[in-house]
């Protein structure tokens, strides 16, 4: 019986993993913003002063001089809206769509490293403010 029950659940599991693919367009459940420029393949580290994740797949990178860099993920990243919290590895000084992030689970106080997801070009943004009506 057990068997049964794990071995149903396995393709479930997969599934959990799989990027979603829909006929319809993503809609980020980040704040509105216009884009004020061409996309960038890679931003410097050092010029990050914060991110902001707004769920699975939206993080902004906002950066000295008040510049916003808005990054849409290619595929959904589990769990990264939840834990709004995500941990990188570069030998370079920039962070670049080719590099991959890794959501910070907390466990009980502990940080681990859960998914593995591709970043997106970073998109210069800024925030619309929804009462001015642009």
């Amino acid at each position: 019986m057990l068997r049964s029950i794990l071995t149903a659940s396995l393709p479930l599991l997969a599934l959990g993993c799989a990027p979603i693919e829909t006929d319809e367009e993503f809609v980020s459940d980040g704040p509105p913003v216009r884009v004020v420029g061409e996309a960038q393949s890679c931003i410097p580290l050092s010029q990050i002063r914060n991110s902001r994740v707004h769920d699975d797949r939206t993080i902004d990178f906002e950066m000295n001089g008040n510049r916003v860099y808005r990054n849409t993920l290619p595929n959904t990243c589990p769990r990264l809206g939840f834990e709004e919290a995500f941990t990188y590895e570069t030998s370079l000084t920039q962070l670049c769509s080719t590099d991959i992030i890794y959501v910070l689970e907390n466990f009980g106080g502990d940080l681990r490293r859960g998914a593995g997801c591709g970043l997106g070009k970073f998109i210069p943004v800024e925030y619309v403010d929804q009462d001015d009506g642009s």
